[in-house]
């Protein structure tokens, strides 16, 4: 794959994004661009910044209100992520200790905050009022469809202790974890404004282009989003071999760094950092800052040679990745997913760390180029990474399992017999229990696809997500996408499949009911015990060691997949009417001569009682 220069990237993504608008009525997308400057203060933890965001309003609406993301506001006793973690069910032992909320113990030197000072539009002020973690803006001026505006805000800020993603001296001793650090410019899309509070969960964003300058003490070592611009004044391994590092005067250094084309901008900063680059071949440049730490220091080694592996395997079968850097930096609560980069624990096994890496890795494609509304759906972004990163694990660890969703599988499956399952059209902070988002998110999520894959074919699907990643790259795509692009691709209709799997509860469960000896035939009668419908692998075991398959298309689908096992001879049985309870058919060997008959041999379909998709002969 070869990578072209920011210039030209920013420009194919903007020729995209019109040809698509051009050819679709309802679709557009907004646009900001951010020019910040920060100043940090290493001792106290606060910090000082200004804002210019030019905001571009490609809708067909004259708006004449804007929000703001304040995510930090979170982090203080009585806010709403505070008062939730207090009264849901099963609450996260990262943030509930010794049954207690860890924000509800925070002294006013400990809690985050974010609070703009000031804030014009085109240079005239504007009423502004902070709700929570939201900040809500009255416009001097409507931005009519089409219109730009600019916005030039000064704020302020205070970085919490680490409890949740951000957060400053992580129990790995990692001074500063900077994701949702600056005030955010909300979504707006053809549903409307999307100015979520922030509670605990996901986050949704406008795409544009950052250009921010950090002043910090000279002893810290920053990396995350974007590129940096001013290595020859900075060193800390970022300056080109032979480069003449310039001495910075007095004790802080500014960092200079863009990003184009992302939603997000993180950051993360540490006097102990080391600092490894590694150019990939016709790929990004994977940058490497962690702990100074002996314990440590061997695994982030071999780390390195296998994000090369996750990085060319994501690349090839998912789609191109479009930045020409990519940043794994330690630090946070556990592994989250920025643009250009991602924050990762990093005092754990070797397994642990490639791991946590490779989901975080997958999370740039479905998160930070596809982005759909992650409070809204959840389980695609989730579920997609989930998906392809399990696939990425078991090739390059050289698992080589046949069925490397196992425990997905069983994950879903104990989510569906809880009782405590919700559908995923469920907004991710309106979950009773914690463990119920969990297993929904990731688990039913990741299933969705593996188990398209049973409906379609392995092939079709990984043409599916291809095609879904080209088509929808930069563009938020939300559940029907997905599930067109199958369409498209398989030939076959799938709207009771996104419909059942996505917006019920329905489970899957069929049996074999009865196996009875007709003359030198046998009948066999197969019963739909669950609501969801689906399709039907049937594999029949004859005692001389010989196999063949037969295949029950569901009539609704109005098509057919590929034998998947083309060393088997496979008989296609007439389609199956979701009404029908029960379906009969006829092998062509006596009773006597058969050995197993099994529902699904392949189990990527997720039916929750295995037990009866198998029928055995006594001995």
């Amino acid at each position: 794959m070869k990578f072209i220069n920011t210039a030209l990237f920013l420009a194919l993504v903007s020729l995209s994004v019109s040809v698509y608008g051009q050819n679709s009525n309802s679709y557009w997308q907004q646009h900001v661009d951010y020019t910040m400057e920060v100043y940090m203060n290493v001792d106290n933890y606060q910090y000082k910044g200004t804002q210019k965001l030019v905001y571009t309003n490609n809708s067909s609406d004259a708006l004449t209100r804007v929000y703001y993301h304040l995510y930090f506001n979170a982090f203080q006793p009585g806010s709403e992520m505070d008062i939730r973690l207090q009264n849901i069910n099963d609450p996260d032992g990262r943030m509930y200790v010794n049954n207690k909320s860890r924000l509800a113990a925070l002294s006013p030197s400990e809690i985050g905050y974010l609070h703009p000072t000031s804030l014009t539009q085109d240079g005239v002020k504007v009423m502004f009022n902070e709700e929570g973690t939201v900040l809500v803006v009255d416009l001097a001026k409507p931005i009519p469809s089409g219109g730009k505006t600019i916005f030039e805000m000064n704020f302020e800020g205070q970085v919490p202790v680490q409890i949740r993603r951000s957060g400053r001296n992580n129990k790995e001793g990692v001074a500063l974890s900077m994701s949702q650090w600056y005030p955010k410019m909300a979504e707006y899309d053809f549903e409307g404004w999307h100015a979520d509070p922030y509670i605990v969960r996901e986050f949704h964003g406008v795409w544009g282009n950052f250009d921010v300058k950090l002043t910090i003490d000279k002893d810290y070592v920053v990396g995350g989003t974007g590129y940096l611009q001013n290595p020859q004044e900075i060193g800390h391994g970022y300056e080109a071999a032979g480069t003449k590092v310039k001495k910075a005067k007095g004790k802080n250094l500014t960092w200079h760094f863009k990003a184009p084309m992302v939603h997000d901008f993180m950051w993360a900063a540490d006097p102990d950092y080391l600092h490894d680059t590694l150019k990939m071949e016709n790929g990004p440049t994977l940058h490497f800052l962690y702990k100074n730490d002996p314990e440590i220091i061997e695994n982030w080694k071999k780390l390195q040679p296998k994000t090369v592996e996750a990085m060319e395997f994501f690349s090839k079968n998912v789609g191109e990745y479009p930045y020409e850097q990519y940043s794994v930096v330690h630090g946070g609560d556990g592994g989250m997913e920025y643009a250009m980069s991602t924050l990762i624990t990093g005092g754990r096994k070797l397994g642990s760390l490639i791991g946590v890496m490779s989901h975080e890795m997958a999370h740039s494609w479905f998160q930070h180029i596809l982005a759909n509304n992650e409070l809204k759906h959840e389980w695609m972004d989730e579920g997609f990474t989930s998906f392809v990163s399990t696939l990425c694990m078991n090739k390059i660890m050289g698992r080589n399992k046949d069925n490397p969703f196992e425990n997905t599988y069983k994950g879903y499956r104990n989510l569906a017999l809880s009782g405590k399952e919700q559908t995923q059209a469920t907004h991710a902070d309106r979950y009773e229990h914690n463990f119920a988002y969990g297993a929904s998110a990731y688990s039913k999520g990741s299933i969705f696809l593996s188990q398209l894959g049973y409906i379609i074919g392995q092939d079709k699907l990984m043409e599916t997500i291809r095609k879904y990643f080209d088509d929808f790259k930069f563009k938020h795509p939300v559940p029907n996408d997905i599930k067109r692009t199958a369409e498209k691709v398989s030939g076959m209709e799938l709207d009771w499949y996104l419909t059942d799997w996505t917006q019920t509860t329905n489970t899957i469960d069929y049996g074999v009911k009865k196996v009875v000896a007709n003359r030198e035939k046998t009948k066999v009668i197969l019963e739909r015990i669950g609501l969801m419908p689906m399709p039907l692998d049937i594999l029949v075991v004859y005692s001389d060691g010989t196999n063949e398959t037969y295949y029950a298309p569901l009539r609704m689908m109005r098509g057919e997949k590929e034998n998947p096992y083309p060393d088997i001879k496979r008989t296609v049985l007439p389609d199956w009417p979701w009404a029908y309870p029960s379906i009969e058919f006829s092998i062509s060997r006596p009773m006597n001569e058969i050995r197993a008959i099994i529902i699904d041999p392949s189990q990527l379909m997720a039916d929750i009682d295995l037990e009866n998709n198998v029928w055995q002969a006594l001995d």
